[in-house]
């Protein structure tokens, strides 16, 4: 079984929102739910997951029943970051992992609201193959001090991740429950899991559209893409 994790417990100082921003208006319905529903609506994914932020689960159910009525989510309260938001959902999980009933996770920011079933599906497909599936692209427009004062170009090496990202359930558990015990704090699920065990990351194609809805005039952009996509 594989279960789809969508993030939503952050804030939105940078892109300029009062509070979260996954409930930040977006082509008619708030961010998040487009990550939600892309997730639901993959066929290999068997449970979907809403991780809230503290006191805001009234607000993701009031979402949920407008906007996505006719999908099930379950709702898990994040922490106060990133990792802490994957630790509790993972802990949450913990006995079905155990038990076997669930062999793959696959976590998605809710501020990527343009990623699709297909790169959900591609991130399962890799994730089960490898171990780990993380979707990116050439960072083409990264460059380097050469200590001189002078930019120079970094070699293809580099790209830039994003999300959904993916991995077998059982090492991924064990990933989080290690860094827990060692104070660790990854900036993404992969960093985590890099960190703690030997499994192998293969990073396949990102999109050049899923881009993560971080500055003001990210959400113009997302928007008239989303009107286009409907259109």
């Amino acid at each position: 079984m594989a279960v789809g994790v969508v993030l939503a417990a952050g804030m939105g100082t940078r892109v300029g929102a009062d509070g979260n921003k996954a409930y930040l208006p977006l082509a008619g319905r708030s961010m998040v739910s487009w990550s939600v529903e892309a997730v639901a609506s993959t066929p290999e994914i068997d449970r979907t997951l809403l991780v809230h932020r503290a006191g805001e689960r009234d607000l993701a159910e009031t979402m949920l029943n407008t906007e996505l009525p006719s999908l099930v989510v379950e709702l898990v309260e994040g922490g106060d970051t990133r990792h802490g938001s994957e630790f509790n959902v993972l802990t949450y999980l913990a006995d079905d992992v155990g038990a076997g009933l669930v062999d793959v996770v696959l976590i998605h920011d809710g501020a990527r609201p343009l990623a699709g079933p297909d790169l959900m599906r591609a991130a399962l497909t890799t994730a089960r193959r490898f171990g780990g599936a993380i979707p990116g692209l050439p960072a083409g427009d990264v460059v380097r001090d050469d200590g001189h004062g002078r930019a120079t170009t970094v070699d293809g090496t580099l790209v830039r991740v994003q999300t959904p990202q993916a991995f077998h359930a059982g090492p991924l558990l064990a990933a989080y429950r290690a860094a827990d015990a060692a104070g660790f704090d990854g900036t993404d699920t992969s960093a985590c899991i890099q960190r703690f065990t030997d499994v192998d990351v293969h990073c396949f194609p990102g999109a050049a559209a899923n881009f993560k809805v971080t500055f003001p005039h990210d959400v113009d952009v997302a928007a008239r893409l989303l009107d286009s996509r409907a259109g």
